[in-house]
């Protein structure tokens, strides 16, 4: 392979590699890859953690993004799903209200989707000092 600058070597990180941060519903992120001013079109890629008895409402993204449930049960358009199950989202897409009764992780990849080009959201999203009351948030992005 060239080293001319056209292909970029892989980045490997582990989870311990940074703390966990808040996440704007009350979860905990680990964001080990995610989109800066150098690098925009990086994908949010890393891990979401609930609490038992945690849940979020209805919103939407113009990003896409995969899911894959390492622990736990989440019940999301009144159907539980647990441990292996993949979940696609395309762009523009909604999510349905999620509760967890058990807590649980999630492995999460949200990226620029192919049909709006919308990148996804980190900053104000998942590095936050506490999560601010849903009333307050802007569930239409």
């Amino acid at each position: 392979m060239s080293a001319s600058g056209t292909h970029h070597p892989p980045e490997f990180k582990h989870a311990t590699d940074m703390e966990w941060e808040m996440g704007r519903f009350g979860n905990v992120t680990k964001f080990l890859f995610h989109p800066r001013p150098e690098r925009p079109t990086e994908p949010n890629a890393g891990f979401l953690k609930y609490a038992p008895g945690a849940s979020f409402p209805l919103h939407r993204h113009d990003f896409a993004q995969v899911w894959y449930i390492i622990e736990g049960e989440f019940t999301f358009a009144g159907k539980l799903y647990g441990p292996g199950t993949i979940a696609y989202m395309p762009d523009p897409h909604f999510e349905h209200e999620m509760h967890t009764a058990t807590g649980g992780t999630i492995f999460f990849v949200q990226y620029p989707g192919p049909t709006t080009g919308a990148p996804p959201i980190y900053d104000g999203r998942m590095n936050l000092k506490e999560a601010p009351p849903v009333a307050q948030q802007d569930l239409e992005h």
